[in-house]
């Protein structure tokens, strides 16, 4: 196939858009779940469960979304997937009872997942090695917007209208998006004849153990990050009582960091490789880990300001992690990105939701299980990293 540009300024934009709807598809609602518990007659965990099934959904989503796009190509891909999100919004919107708000949440997990796969396939397509690194970095700075700004938005658009406006929202944003893409998005990826099957090309990219190590480290840095938001609420609102008006203020100073120390990245990229950027976030990340859990185990009362501190180290240091990370996995795989990138996100949101849980089973009140579970997460995924791609088993990519 005849080399395509680099990608426009415009399409990184769109991308991080696409990105961008898992986000604002988990965070935008949040504040609307005891409302709709409330106007279902159910309880509030059985509102929560809907959260449960997006993820779930949506690691499924891209788990077909992979294969699909790398066979059948971006546009239609993406389009079938925003196709199947705006359904499944416009479902929940007209939903009347929490069962149908389930069912059509999964079909609009599902749709994003499928969608959002391709994004990096893109990147990969058009770039490779650092500029795929930088391009995604860019992508992310963008896309980490929507964690920060989502719930801020749910709240104004609960205040205005309720719940249901929430996912009016969702389904005009994607109807946007998909508009979008369909006059700007090239098709990088042409379709392609069936010689292998999906469970063909998963094998591949599970089998190539130094990619599988770039795979550990993106898949535990997510799982460290979904282990502290899982606790934030307790270790900030109950344990220091913090308010709820500044509790969004310290959970955004996560985003915050991120945010910068993608922008640190993109200028590394310009002097260093992107594993030799991950394994310094790798390192910062477990720095920070360490000294959070050894400042709680000494400490009787913890002083909030440093606490702080210790975990936008750790959650910002993903902005040094997450780009290389995937970067480095799809340069093995040219023509199954898709399916590299759904792996990527697949496993990084099962073993979020595996860490979530092990911080709820072992709750004590206190924030020592979150920072013994974040510290463990980057323990592995260093280990991980290192056993898989001991010197000599096999060449990485320049």
């Amino acid at each position: 196939m005849q080399a395509l540009a680099s990608p426009t300024t415009l399409l990184i934009y769109l991308l991080a858009a696409l990105t961008a709807m898992a986000p604002l598809a988990v965070d935008a609602y949040l504040p609307a779940l005891p409302e709709m518990a409330m106007h279902f007659s159910v309880s509030i965990h059985d509102a929560e469960l809907s959260l449960s099934i997006f993820l779930a959904g949506f690691a499924c989503g891209q788990l077909i979304g992979g294969p699909f796009s790398d066979h059948a190509g971006r546009r239609i891909a993406s389009g079938c997937g925003i196709s199947l999100f705006c359904l499944g919004s416009l479902g929940i919107m007209l939903s009347s009872s929490m069962e149908s708000v389930w069912l059509f949440r999964g079909i609009q997990a599902l749709g994003g997942g499928l969608a959002v796969v391709n994004s990096s396939a893109v990147i990969r397509d058009l770039s490779h090695g650092r500029d795929s690194a930088r391009h995604l970095s860019n992508i992310s700075v963008i896309m980490m917007l929507a964690p920060l700004l989502a719930p801020m938005i749910g709240a104004l658009l609960l205040h205005l209208q309720g719940w249901r406006l929430i996912f009016e929202f969702l389904l005009v944003y994607g109807v946007l998006i998909g508009a979008a893409l369909y006059c700007k998005l090239p098709e990088t990826r042409r379709p392609q004849p069936i010689r292998t099957s999906v469970l063909a090309r998963y094998a591949e990219v599970l089998s190539h153990r130094y990619a599988l190590g770039f795979v550990l480290s993106q898949c535990f840095a997510f799982a460290g990050m979904f282990a502290f938001i899982t606790s934030s609420p307790l270790v900030y609102m109950q344990f220091f009582d913090v308010s709820e008006a500044v509790y969004p203020l310290l959970f955004g100073a996560n985003i915050i960091g991120m945010i910068s120390a993608n922008r640190l990245n993109i200028r590394l990229l310009h002097r260093f490789n992107p594993h030799q950027i991950l394994t310094f976030g790798q390192l910062l990340q477990l720095s920070a880990g360490l000294s959070l859990l050894g400042y709680l185990l000494i400490s009787a009362t913890p002083w909030l300001p440093l606490v702080v501190m210790l975990i936008v180290i750790y959650i910002g240091a993903m902005g040094l992690m997450i780009a290389n990370a995937t970067s480095s996995t799809i340069e093995f795989f040219p023509h199954s990105s898709a399916t590299a990138t759904a792996i990527l996100g697949a496993s990084g949101f099962a073993m979020g939701g595996v860490s979530g849980a092990l911080v709820g089973l072992w709750g004590d009140g206190t924030p020592l299980p979150m920072a013994t579970v974040m510290l463990f997460c980057s323990i592995l995924g260093i280990a991980g990293r290192w056993l898989l791609q001991m010197p000599g088993l096999q060449k990485q990519p320049e």
